[in-house]
């Protein structure tokens, strides 16, 4: 699509439903300001293929069935993915290979996702990222990180019927791990991180580890559309019990 002006009204779980209080509140938030001013001036800059688009440039809500018994949980947006079409895995490389492969066994209803507006469901499924603005060089600090706990495990209050969290990447595996440990005793490294590592946890849920589908891991084999429709099988096998 050549220009695309992302707005609020366009976010259907900003518009109505159990997160959109929530939600509201986050896409205001500014508590950090290194990210805030490498968010804004992206918005800003912009890529040259996008120059027609204006930017969301703000955090980013989740998007999904707010019911669903599976979690797929990133770490951020991406600069001129989530941070231009404000919608989690949505415009960029890791989009269209995550959401490809999604689509591959149902778990979203096309293959696509590309903008707010394109009709990309989730079937039992939401996704959110645990840090909900882009961070410089996609690293963020943890204070960072703290400070956007509490919209995490807000959203997974509301949450209440995930069976497995599928996490791409370490920071978001252990991101979740820090969550439940506020409630129950363990060390981080009983549940070490790696790639369809299947863990259940001490509240019942099911831990899944996954590498991000980023272009860094798939173009260096880390991780190709036969591994990730492998593990994705495995996940929805799980949810079928």
């Amino acid at each position: 699509m050549e220009s695309y002006n992302p707005n609020p009204n366009d976010h259907p779980l900003l518009v109505d439903g159990p997160l959109s209080s929530l939600y509201s509140e986050l896409i205001n938030c500014r508590l950090c300001p290194r990210i805030v001013e490498f968010r804004e001036r992206i918005a800003r800059e912009k890529r040259k293929q996008f120059r027609s688009w204006t930017y969301w440039g703000r955090p980013i809500p989740g998007f999904g069935d707010v019911h669903a018994q599976l979690l797929i949980l990133g770490l951020a947006p991406a600069a001129h993915g989530g941070n231009r079409t404000g919608r989690v895995f949505t415009g960029d490389k890791s989009a269209d290979f995550l959401v490809k492969c999604l689509n591959k066994i149902g778990i979203t209803n096309q293959q696509k996702s590309e903008f707010l507006s394109d009709g990309l469901r989730m079937n039992d499924a939401f996704m959110t990222p645990v840090l909900k603005c882009v961070p410089p060089n996609d690293k963020p600090t943890a204070e960072e990180l703290r400070n956007c706990s509490q919209y995490f495990q807000d959203e997974m209050t509301v949450l209440s019927n995930v069976k497995v969290v599928l996490a791409l990447g370490k920071i978001g595996f252990d991101a979740y791990l820090r969550l439940i440990r506020q409630k129950f005793d363990f060390k981080l490294k009983d549940f070490p991180f790696g790639h369809d590592e299947r863990y259940l946890l001490p509240n019942g849920k099911i831990l899944w580890g996954c590498y991000h589908p980023s272009p860094r891991n798939v173009n260096t084999g880390r991780v190709n559309a036969s591994m990730m429709i492998k593990l994705l099988s495995n996940v929805k096998e799980e949810l079928e019990k």
